[in-house]
């Protein structure tokens, strides 16, 4: 070339077509499957939400069942006599102890269900 031709400067614009993404690519997905950092952060993220809602229907338990024995010292703190709370121990256990015990574990699966259902949502990329 001479010196007073000047090469001619060509502009691209767009994704190269080798570098265009197929259909229903997910980043998310690819983060996790390559084991990325990442990805790491996905999965942990999963891991702590299902140990949130593992660790509150714990507590709600714990602390449900831990206050039974106050609850079972209220007759005789009242004046009752030493055998008559047993009935009612008897029916705070069973229509009291375990409808509670159902609805926390119904509310556990249905959170944890939620959980994974969202971060399905987030890997698919949807």
């Amino acid at each position: 070339m001479s010196a007073e031709q000047t090469p001619r400067r060509e502009v691209v614009t767009g994704v190269p077509r080798g570098a265009r993404r197929p259909p229903g690519y997910a980043p998310a997905r690819s983060e996790i499957t390559e084991q990325t950092t990442l990805g790491a952060t996905y999965v942990r993220s999963l891991m702590r939400s299902q140990l949130r809602a593992a660790l509150y229907a714990l507590g709600t338990l714990a602390l449900f069942v831990g206050s039974l024995p106050l609850l079972f010292a209220l007759p005789a703190a009242l004046g009752g006599s030493p055998g008559s709370p047993a009935p009612f121990v008897w029916a705070a256990l069973g229509f009291g102890v375990y409808p509670v015990m159902w609805l926390t574990a119904r509310w556990y699966v249905r959170r944890a269900e939620r959980n994974e259902r969202d971060f399905t949502r987030l890997v698919e990329g949807r």
